[in-house]
């Protein structure tokens, strides 16, 4: 562990992410798809860096008279991440086992090999789309919006997107539009309107741009007369 214990659920958070879960994902029986207890299998990591001291340190909750053991919070912090970003298989009853090929569909090998810019995968028919936030929508004039592409079904894509995202705002599907080669597509389009000055360099992600549905669609028009 490359951090110091401190009484914090911010150290809590830390600790379940990037060393409890991390050590859990690489223990043989973890890896060997075994069913798990999750909770017992946290314990033996709290148990090999904490000592009974520090678990047992209470820790006040903001905002209220509530306060909770360190090794509590840390196994609600890990259960949390896991079912929240699907970690593991959940098997019910505090049970999970790893992920193994069989439970990766089809779509979702595609979807993973056209992110990582698969040549091949590329060249699949799929949608391109583009969606924003209420807060960002201006009705006379360009306003943020990000333009992705996906072979699956687009409200899926655009949700997986938006997880864990820092608005509370529900995503706004501006657009799609049914293209032959996905990928080239989606690069036209970027390149386009980063020449025209239109990408958003200072936000997270790549692919926003300060634009309008009418201009995406141009560009679109155009490119499908090639």
């Amino acid at each position: 562990m490359n951090f110091k214990f401190e009484p914090t659920r911010s150290f809590c958070y830390r600790f379940a992410r990037y060393v409890a879960l991390q050590e859990i994902q690489q223990k043989p029986e973890v890896m060997n798809g075994e069913p798990f207890r999750l909770t017992e299998l946290i314990q033996t990591v709290i148990d090999k860096y904490l000592t009974i001291e520090q678990q047992q340190t209470k820790i006040k909750k903001a905002q209220s008279d509530r306060v909770d053991p360190v090794h509590s919070i840390i196994k609600f912090v890990a259960s949390l991440l896991t079912k929240d970003q699907k970690i593991f298989v959940n098997l019910g009853n505090g049970l999970f086992r790893a992920e193994t090929a069989e439970d990766v569909r089809d779509e979702e090998l595609e979807e993973s090999a056209l992110e990582d810019g698969d040549e091949t995968s590329s060249e699949f028919e799929g949608w391109i789309y583009a969606f924003t936030f209420p807060i960002l929508v201006n009705a006379s004039n360009p306003f943020p919006i990000k333009i992705g592409k996906t072979i699956g079904v687009v409200e899926d894509r655009v949700m997986t997107q938006c997880k864990g995202s820092a608005t509370f705002d529900n995503p706004i599907i501006l657009g799609r539009w049914k293209v032959k080669r996905v990928g080239p597509t989606e690069l036209a389009i970027h390149n386009t309107l980063k020449a025209r000055g239109k990408w958003r360099e200072n936000v997270p992600g790549t692919e926003w741009f300060d634009t309008t549905i009418n201009e995406i669609g141009s560009i679109l028009r155009f490119l499908a007369q090639d």
